[in-house]
């Protein structure tokens, strides 16, 4: 299997889970998901990631995200961690978590890779659209623990600048100005899309305030 890239469909699978068999596109329907691998169950950096997105649930659901997890452990390994997790994290995992030991999807998306692990899936991040679409990659080293801080920032830019024609500055965080594509020269439809004005540091660098603010 060849690297998934930006824009490339993400492949569907069917998969046991924690919360019963899975068929992903089904079961993504009109959201966005956020799919992670993490290299293996009763480890410490794992069960606190997992803690912090069960913590974060209320977020996902604001930006119409639905997290779900794999590794290539077993479901009744699975099942043991979840309590374990929601003792030591003092939360309630509630989300999937798939159980891939046959590999199948840590193949399919190539999370597995040999330099690093021959067995164990390293810390990947899928961000995938409504549209079934791989928007961002990301991965980390086992030693790593995400900051979902960023997962969630980049989730706001993705979803900002899929509906206005703007780019997100170095930094940026929801709230702060944000960039007018190059592309858009229309002044016309600049002053309507972009009523607050903006302030052009450059003929390209154009700052306006966030437009859904």
């Amino acid at each position: 299997m060849s690297t998934l890239r930006l824009g490339d469909t993400a492949p569907d699978f069917t998969q046991d889970s924690t919360a019963g068999p899975i068929q992903f596109h089904q079961w993504a329907g009109d959201s966005w998901v956020v799919l992670f691998s993490h290299p293996a169950d009763f480890t410490p950096v794992c069960t606190t990631e997992l803690g912090k997105t069960a913590a974060l649930s209320g977020e996902f659901a604001k930006r119409n995200v639905k997290p779900i997890a794999v590794s290539v452990d077993p479901l009744d390994s699975h099942g043991k961690w979840v309590l374990d997790i929601n003792e030591t994290q003092n939360t309630t995992v509630n989300f999937p978590i798939l159980a891939d030991a046959d590999k199948k999807v840590a193949t399919l998306y190539d999370m597995i890779h040999p330099n690093a692990s021959a067995t164990a899936t390293v810390r990947s991040v899928f961000i995938i659209d409504p549209k079934k679409v791989i928007r961002t990659t990301l991965t980390y080293p086992a030693s790593t623990g995400r900051n979902f801080d960023e997962i969630l920032r980049v989730i706001d830019s993705l979803q900002l600048t899929d509906s206005h024609k703007v780019a997100t500055p170095a930094n940026w965080k929801d709230g702060d100005d944000v960039v007018i594509v190059p592309a858009l020269q229309d002044p016309a439809e600049i002053a309507q899309r972009f009523p607050k004005g903006y302030k052009a540091v450059r003929p390209y660098l154009r700052l306006t305030p966030q437009p859904n603010r």
